[in-house]
């Protein structure tokens, strides 16, 4: 186990009036550690406050895959992050290796050369031949790179106006306490002229490694590993980031079938850690790094140890781990009370799989006992609910339209619990049921069944009345479900899960549904495409786009905007446009199925039915955002439109002029989000022809756009509503989160025996499916 290797035992002497700290029982002499910044964060998000940064540097980092030279342009990436950091006022410094490799690089050459000199002047040709190349003595080469080495930082850092400086150190630089004095004095100056130190070993003059042979401690300087480490606690760093060629720590060798990257690792965490090999230039390898990193952590520094060779991600690998990012492995003293995210990921998996095996009647019988649970325990989640509306509030953090979101009210509760009983009436024959059987031969028989998508990550903002709805539909359809709520419903979402959990528990599938409470941020959790199949965003149309963009191999179902449109044509009747067109807009303004953009045939302008939508609209308050050509129609129009592409999601919207039912569609299909649009006409033809031209996911005839509803078309509830092509669209309840898998059933069949002078033939006959049960 890793804390048999490297735990760090600390025993608080007095010797001499200095401290004395030690590391496997060995103890060695250093100063008391006064951190005026604290202990260590206890989480990534704490990252972003770190304003002294070590970076260190691995060979395998700097080094190019000959070994011979640098790989200039990784290094030229690390330059550009860290000086953005220290032009955002933090104090950088860098630990760097590469002296031997840019050394080995430069006596080859040197060689070469003056072998080909010598080769030609005893030959009389003027062509090299096969020549051999010494073995060439590490400290000489360093000796040989360290300048170049430097001068090309130099060089780098220059480009963004910052100065860099030169720092070599040995292990007597440590344990001599004047040298060791000087050093930090010379650091803090450098810090404090805006200058970025790099230091590196001195390779020229130290001895070989030897070990188990640390003077005083196994924090000895004898690899970059351990001098990164001395340097942060030295210096009071607050942050120690130590790129390799690997991701992290993982719990056993990388590349082995079953090896985790570790993304927190904690000193007495009890989980086993098998280390592999070093990487294939360094001096240390991953246990020296996690040695080293602990060390650090002890004295007060936080650590992360990341990957800064990955093409992909090295050119932000800085940034993104100072930014708090889920990079690494980040090394913490805080080890949280619940499970992590990845953990409740994987019980999420077995609880789904557990879940889409009962059988429907109990997975209904789970959801009837959570709609009794949402009336029965009214008041406590009513009482949850009041504190998150007054922290709000308090706060001042959330307009309008989002607190009517936030707020559960009794109404509320009861409509929720008519629909998960819609929705477990729905469900009992949603998993397993058989939508194609075919027979392809004799006696080998295929069946299409519907089976869960897996496991499904919704990511709700100010709305807990979304809890246990999509726990409802994850359960009818056997998938496994992690929930991330917007911080504003914490109280509320709480209970809501409690009681989710609560009606699993009757059935032992309670893991099937985890809420994550843990900091990870929504970015974070869209990398996690090992652990989640779907990813559906209910919220604002930014935070749709925001997921769209971060998720990595992950489908999402959603959609981006909520621009809605109404049509009124020349046939429309006065009464049930005014009608539509207050509920559209006005019944909830913030929703994504609401009115934003009212088209007006042209015949309509100076007619009463024209007035009386003005009237109605300034009845309730709407303001009015003229488009290119009603503008044009006006002596005095009210504000043009900035883009025909707004969702205002408020009281207000755009009325646009068009000439007929054709360009209404052509407006739609340029403007729209294909989410809901609307023809109101009394011409059933006219009416036809919009329904079967205007491509969105949800076109209706005189009925307002608010309907676009999975509890209002009978789906008992939503998780949300798809503008995408594929699988799902409109609003998705259980068929949306369904997939399909075959199976074949047959007697000794092989796929010879259908060839071209085989014994069988393919039937493909299409056979009656079974009966669905109606009761």
């Amino acid at each position: 186990k890793v804390v048999e290797r490297i735990h760090l035992p600390v025993h608080n002497l007095v010797l001499r009036n200095e401290s004395i700290r030690c590391w496997s029982n060995i103890p060695f002499i250093t100063m008391p550690l006064s951190r005026t910044h604290g202990k260590s964060f206890a989480h990534r998000s704490e990252l972003k406050h770190a304003k002294r940064i070590v970076v260190k540097l691995g060979s395998a980092v700097v080094t190019r895959g000959d070994e011979c030279g640098l790989a200039l342009g990784r290094l030229a990436s690390i330059v550009e992050q860290v000086s953005m950091l220290q032009n955002q006022g933090r104090e950088m410094m860098i630990v760097t290796s590469g002296a031997v490799a840019f050394g080995k690089q430069r006596l080859r050459h040197e060689i070469l050369l003056s072998q080909s000199v010598r080769q030609a002047l005893h030959s009389g040709q003027n062509q090299l031949k096969d020549m051999a190349i010494p073995v060439l003595e590490a400290r000489a080469c360093a000796a040989a790179g360290q300048s170049g080495l430097m001068a090309l930082y130099e060089a780098m850092f220059t480009q963004y106006s910052i100065c860099a400086a030169q720092i070599l150190v040995t292990n007597l630089d440590f344990h001599d306490e004047q040298k060791r004095r000087n050093l930090n004095g010379t650091l803090h100056e450098l810090l404090r002229m805006n200058i970025v130190p790099i230091i590196n070993t001195n390779d020229a003059v130290v001895p070989p490694p030897e070990p188990n042979s640390d003077l005083q401690g196994v924090i000895s300087v004898k690899d970059n590993d351990s001098l990164a480490a001395r340097l942060a606690v030295e210096m009071k760093t607050d942050l120690l980031i130590v790129l390799s060629d690997v991701e992290g720590l993982f719990d056993s060798p990388p590349g082995s079938d079953d090896a985790k990257l570790i993304d927190i690792f904690y000193p007495g965490d009890q989980q086993s850690v098998t280390f592999g090999t070093k990487s294939r230039v360094g001096m240390g390898g991953m246990e020296a790094k996690v040695k080293a990193a602990l060390w650090a952590l002890q004295g007060g520094t936080s650590v992360v140890i990341a990957n800064g060779t990955h093409p992909k991600i090295s050119g932000h690998v800085i940034t993104d781990i100072v930014e708090g990012k889920k990079v690494g492995t980040f090394f913490s003293e805080v080890k949280p009370a619940g499970p992590t995210v990845e953990q409740q990921g994987e019980m999420a998996r077995a609880g789904g799989r557990s879940l889409a095996a009962l059988q429907p009647e109990q997975r209904a019988e789970i959801i009837y006992h959570l709609a009794d649970l949402l009336t029965d325990q009214r008041e406590e989640i009513l009482s949850a609910n009041k504190k998150d509306l007054e922290e709000a509030e308090s706060k001042g953090r959330l307009a309008l339209p989002l607190m009517k979101r936030l707020s559960l009210s009794t109404s509320k509760l009861n409509s929720l619990a008519i629909g998960l009983r819609q929705i477990a009436a729905s469900s009992q024959e949603s998993v397993g049921r058989v939508i194609r059987r075919t027979r392809i031969a004799k006696d080998l028989d295929l069946e299409q069944v519907t089976v869960p998508i897996g496991v499904l990550l919704v990511i709700f903002e100010s709305r807990p009345d979304c809890l246990p709805q999509v726990s409802a539909l994850a359960i009818a359809s056997g998938n496994g479900l992690l929930l991330k709520g917007g911080k504003e419903a914490a109280h509320s979402n709480q209970i809501l899960h409690y009681l989710t959990q609560e009606a699993l528990s009757i059935h032992g599938v309670k893991d099937a549904v985890q809420l994550v409470n843990t900091r990870e941020e929504v970015e974070d959790l869209c990398h996690l495409d090992k652990l989640i199949d779907l990813i559906i965003p209910r919220g604002s149309s930014q935070l749709v786009r925001d997921i769209q963009k971060a998720a990595k191999g992950i489908p999402v179902m959603g959609h981006s905007e909520g621009i809605c449109h109404v049509y009124v044509d020349t046939e429309a009747s006065v009464e049930k446009v005014t009608r539509i067109v207050r509920d559209s807009k006005c019944e909830y303004p913030a929703a994504c199925n609401a009115l934003e953009t009212l088209l007006i045939h042209r015949d309509l302008l100076r007619t009463p039915l024209f007035d009386q939508i003005i009237d109605m609209l300034r009845v309730e308050q709407v303001k009015i955002h003229a488009g290119p050509k009603f503008a044009s129609y006006l002596t005095f129009s009210p504000s043009e439109v900035k883009s025909l592409r707004t969702e205002y999601g408020d009281l207000e919207c755009c009325i646009e002029v068009v000439d007929s039912v054709q360009e209404a569609i052509d407006h739609i299909h340029k403007y729209g989000s294909s989410h809901t649009d609307v023809i109101i006409t009394e011409n059933e033809k006219t009416a036809e022809f919009f329904l079967q031209h205007v491509d969105s996911a949800c076109v209706f005839w005189n009925a307002s756009t608010r309907f676009s509803d999975g509890y209002r078309f009978g789906l008992g509830a939503e998780v949300g509503i798809s503008t995408s092509r594929i699988h799902a669209r409109g609003p998705v309840g259980i068929e949306g989160l369904l997939t399909t898998k075959w199976l074949l059933k047959g007697e000794n069949h092989v796929v010879s025996d259908f060839s071209e002078h085989g014994s069988m033939k393919f039937l493909h006959e299409t056979l009656p499916l079974p009966q669905r049960n109606t009761i």
